[in-house]
């Protein structure tokens, strides 16, 4: 109802929603958006927070040098898969299962091999990307189910403002070709409305795949309805057939009558073969099923052939283990469209299918919408300046609001960039060093909360901006001081996960020191308050207001 005692139209209603739906749990989505937006790059964060792997160089001998370390490292094994370093990886991925392991990752072992020497790797712990991946959907130091539910919740308010948003702006496609700098709430509102147009179809299309992902724990009444309340086959329909066991298959080790040894052949032809067939991507990962024995069995997988309906069924080749011939490859099993559905949700969610370019874009539509969700925060402020200077003074309210705008939004940039420093100035032999990396995140982003109570709002905005900017432009040079390879090395040698990490990290340096250049050359906005109002607000406020944005 207004003011004049009318029924609101559906536009006003629409406003009312957008704005507190994005308001109350406004900084937890900015968290969430802006630790999902760096997951897109989690394999790439994973390999730089391990310098250790940075002088794994891959080459032509590559395959047959983790093969050889395989015979070394685990010779009894029933199975040997080897992931072979792509855009995305710069070591060998080994893993193995040793005989009468138990199924499924309990039962699998994990190593990483130096693709130029093939000697075995032993990296600093660390939960590295890991950690944004999980804290985006699950949050931190609170049971998984509590955390997924407080997001899955907060998902849905964004979805609210997302569309209730496009409903409140009827002229939101039309202003987004308008800019005005410096007008105050004029310019918050177009940089909002500007941004949220621009990256509209991913915002939509990644907080209803999120959904979706959730769906089984916030609506599961469909599923138990379709199945008739046993949820276990649902979730078999989703994984699909997965073929028969490692270790039971074609190859697998068998009775002590069959465990006859023999040597491997040679992996050359077999990784020539695999070229041929797949010019564009390569081999991507090799399984060696029985080593060792006259029933080995070598499966080459095409590398980078990620379908989104067919994920994680990649065209193969299989060979002979000891003679090298090349053999039928099986069949891949039909896929239901229960799993076909799954596989394409998370594969849009997730990028699993983006090639580099592509993933590049997803990350720039995910800072795109990082700023969308800052901005609509900063922007309620600045829409209640008048009102305070009519009271001159700040109220309880809004100067939570503000407090909380800096320590969420650039307090978690301080945070994140402080994350990547402790992984190279903690000492790597440190008990629960990878704890102590998330301890110190957490202790850094309190601190930065609290920062805005002591300073003024202007300054609190400005120092801690301009702190995020000279963190991540240094990481690139702590990472040379510790071991690292650098910028122009890892370029060289085509290590391009390592490289994209430091172009990414110089990248948030240059928009951070943007804003907190912005704000050293605005002028306070008392400035533009008449005489009367601010010398009221000197007497009256405690809290400074809003500089530069207003």
């Amino acid at each position: 109802m207004r003011a004049d005692g009318k029924p609101e139209g559906l536009r006003q209603s629409m406003s009312w929603l957008h704005t507190w739906s994005g308001l109350l749990l406004g900084w937890l989505l900015y968290a969430v958006f802006f630790t999902g937006t760096l997951s897109y790059f989690r394999d790439e964060i994973n390999d730089w927070m391990r310098p250790e792997l940075h002088g794994s160089v891959q080459d032509a001998d590559t395959a047959q040098r983790a093969l050889n370390a395989m015979q070394r490292i685990a010779p009894e094994a029933a199975t040997w898969t080897l992931g072979l370093p792509g855009p995305r990886q710069v070591a060998v991925a080994a893993s193995w299962r040793e005989p009468g392991a138990a199924t499924g990752r309990a039962g699998t072992k994990r190593a990483e091999i130096d693709a130029a020497t093939g000697e075995k790797l032993e990296p600093r712990e660390t939960r590295a990307g890991n950690f944004f991946y999980r804290f985006h959907f699950e949050l931190h130091a609170m049971p998984r189910i509590w955390g997924r539910w407080i997001v899955g919740f907060a998902t849905m308010l964004m979805f609210v403002a997302i569309i209730t948003g496009v409903i409140t702006h009827k002229k939101i496609f039309t202003d987004f070709f308008t800019f005005r700098p410096r007008k105050g709430q004029r310019s918050w509102l177009d940089a909002h409305n500007a941004t949220a147009v621009l990256a509209l179809p991913f915002h939509i299309v990644i907080t209803f795949s999120g959904l979706v992902l959730l769906m089984f724990m916030l609506m599961p009444w469909g599923i138990q309805a379709a199945y008739n309340g046993d949820t276990n086959a649902y979730f078999a329909d989703v994984r699909g057939v997965r073929g028969q066991a490692a270790g039971q298959g074609p190859g697998a080790r068998g009775a002590g009558q069959e465990r006859q040894a023999a040597a491997l052949a040679d992996i050359a032809p077999m990784m020539a073969e695999g070229a041929r067939r797949w010019p564009e991507h390569g081999v991507g990962s090799i399984t060696v099923n029985a080593p060792g024995t006259s029933r080995a069995v070598v499966e080459l997988r095409e590398g980078g052939g990620m379908s989104l309906i067919n994920r994680g069924q990649a065209e193969t080749l299989r060979f002979d283990g000891v003679t090298g011939q090349l053999q039928a490859s099986p069949e891949a099993p039909a896929i239901s469209w229960v799993r076909a559905t799954g596989n394409v949700i998370t594969g849009v969610h997730l990028g699993r299918f983006a090639e580099p370019a592509t993933r590049w874009l997803l990350l720039l539509s995910g800072v795109v919408g990082t700023f969308m969700a800052a901005s609509g925060m900063v922007l309620w402020v600045v829409k209640r300046m008048p009102e305070r200077r009519k009271l001159g003074r700040t109220p309880f309210g809004h100067r939570l609001v503000e407090v909380l705008n800096v320590g969420s939004i650039a307090g978690l940039s301080v945070a994140v960039a402080g994350f990547f420093w402790l992984n190279r100035l903690l000492p790597v032999p440190m008990q629960g060093r990878a704890d102590w990396e998330i301890n110190g995140f957490f202790i850094i982003w309190l601190l930065c909360l609290l920062h805005p109570l002591r300073v003024s709002h202007r300054n609190a905005w400005l120092q801690q901006m301009a702190l995020a900017a000279v963190l991540y432009a240094l990481l690139p040079l702590l990472n040379l001081l510790t071991g690292g390879a650098s910028l122009v090395q890892t370029l060289a040698n085509g290590q391009w996960s390592i490289a994209s990490f430091e172009l990414l990290m110089l990248g948030l340096a240059a928009i951070h020191g943007v804003v907190a250049w912005w704000l050293l050359r605005g002028k306070p906005a008392a400035a533009a308050v008449p005489a009367v109002a601010r010398t009221q607000a000197r007497a009256a406020s405690h809290a400074p207001t809003l500089e530069r944005a207003s």
